[in-house]
């Protein structure tokens, strides 16, 4: 298969490899080369007409354009404009359990949660102790090497924020902080603070509220003699408890994971998104969670999500979710609807409606069970919907502080980075797979040659578990793990 038309109403195709000038799609002869992934007109389309791909609109020419030529972001604009009023009009399709319930080998905690990683964490209050805590971290690792047990890391998370912000930036700061303390994947955490800054440690303490104190310890730097020492003996201690952790089975319904995007191209919406979709709807049978986020990549799709809420309250939520984001931009003085990236229109993405329907295949056709604010932590089990933005870091950070394990990232331009918990790579193309091997975990462009999602899809389910098992993914290997926090207003 060389090429596919997603609906039947859609005006183009999309190229699966590249195409040359004088080949024939659905008849037509192509009169320009089409690269894959971008999008050759079936008709000869009339300037101010639309174009349809997956059913929908995703812009309208700027110019005209015949039948068999390229269709790109040099004559697409969007048909996207200004705050929009909403209507609830729900297409609901309910999610029957799985009769065959799965499990993975994962450690259980306390507090109900369930770790697919047993890890030691360092979190700086504020980023004035970050070299302190890399320096814990590092001289603890070394102390440790060779030695057995079940923690998988020792990682300290840098970060510029925690002083001179005010509003919500500092409130944002605290929150992400406080969650990655409640996070299941770290067997221990350790808190360091410098004294003197906005976010103290009293308070900060007060935020995260009750906790096991053998497995989570706070200091402030100021008030040691010794700050490193200090914090390696605190360290010492949480290994200690740590490394008798075991992994146990547990069932698939405690598994929460965060759907993402990023470098996407044509192919993103053909291949590895709706690949995840599968997987999100699979996940929701078995009694677990998925979270969409990504907030301006949902904008020309979220009537299709709000359609998709359990009830008129969670529609008011998305609402309110979409709304607040467009009045962020507006406020800034930004354009609304500015999205796909240089990387994103060269892969074949031309308008943000075009990369919206295709970023919001990764959530299935579930129903929308829940809302969260920017921080906010998961208490509804199915699909998931969160504030937060499209920027790769911090929205993959915004997934793993509400609790997801695991975040599964779709890529058609290829990223090495990792969040704080491991972050998997799923490619929408071979070439990207064959040639970033040390980058991507996942090869879905195969759904491109021949391969059906059914196969695909089993084969993806098990190389999920068999992380959320133990076995590290890419960024993992690489010692790729970082927090990024979302920032708004003014620094001091």
């Amino acid at each position: 298969m060389k090429y596919i038309r997603i609906n039947p109403a859609d005006n183009v195709a999309v190229a699966l490899q590249d195409l040359a000038a004088g080949e024939s799609v659905e008849g037509v002869i192509l009169t320009d080369d089409i690269p894959a992934g971008h999008k050759v007109a079936l008709k000869a389309l009339r300037s101010g007409e639309d174009v349809i791909k997956y059913g929908f609109p995703i812009g309208h020419v700027t110019r005209d354009a015949a039948a068999g030529t390229l269709v790109d972001h040099s004559c697409i604009k969007t048909n996207l404009e200004g705050l929009l009023d909403y209507s609830y009009s729900p297409a609901l399709v309910d999610t029957a359990p799985a009769e065959h319930k799965r499990c993975f080998k994962g450690f259980r905690r306390p507090d109900g949660q369930a770790g697919i990683r047993n890890q030691i964490w360092i979190i700086p209050t504020v980023g004035c102790v970050n070299g302190i805590c890399e320096e814990i971290a590092r001289r603890f690792r070394e102390e440790i090497a060779g030695r057995e047990g079940s923690v998988d890391a020792v990682v300290a998370f840098p970060h510029n924020y925690g002083c001179s912000q005010l509003g919500d930036d500092h409130e944002n700061t605290r929150r992400i902080l406080a969650d990655m303390v409640h996070h299941p994947n770290a067997g221990g955490v350790l808190v360091v603070s410098l004294g003197c800054e906005n976010n103290q440690l009293d308070a900060f303490r007060e935020l995260v509220g009750p906790v096991d104190e053998s497995r989570v310890r706070m200091f402030a730097t100021q008030k040691v003699d010794d700050e490193v020492e200090y914090g390696l003996q605190q360290l010492r201690e949480l290994h200690a408890l740590a490394s008798k952790d075991v992994r146990e089975d547990v069932p698939v319904s405690l598994l929460r994971v965060g759907l993402k995007c990023g470098g996407s191209d044509g192919l993103s919406g053909i291949t590895a998104n709706p690949l995840l979709g599968v997987f999100s709807d699979w996940i929701v049978a078995q009694g677990g969670t998925t979270v969409l986020t990504e907030v301006p990549e949902m904008f020309g799709a979220e009537t299709l999500l709000m359609n998709r809420c359990q009830d008129e309250q969670t529609f008011a939520k998305t609402v309110s979710l979409i709304n607040d984001f467009k009045q962020y931009f507006i406020s800034q003085g930004m354009p609304v609807y500015e999205n796909p990236s240089p990387g994103n229109k060269a892969g074949g993405i031309s308008t943000l409606e075009e990369k919206s329907l295709g970023c919001t295949q990764k959530c299935g056709s579930s129903i929308v069970r829940g809302v969260l604010r920017y921080g906010e932590r998961l208490s509804v089990k199915g699909l998931n919907l969160l504030s937060a933005p499209g920027n790769d870091l911090v929205a993959s950070t915004a997934l793993a502080a509400s609790g997801c394990q695991i975040v599964l990232f779709t890529t058609g331009r290829g990223t090495p980075f990792g969040s704080f918990v491991p972050t998997m790579k799923i490619s929408t193309n071979t070439p990207l797979a064959e040639a970033k091997p040390r980058w991507i975990d996942f090869n879905a462009g195969v759904l491109a040659q021949n391969e059906t999602m059914e196969t695909v899809a089993q084969r993806f389910i098990e190389a999920v578990l068999s992380a959320a098992s133990g076995e590290m993914v890419n960024n993992e290997k690489n010692g790729y793990r970082e927090i990024a926090i979302f920032k708004s207003g003014v620094t001091l």
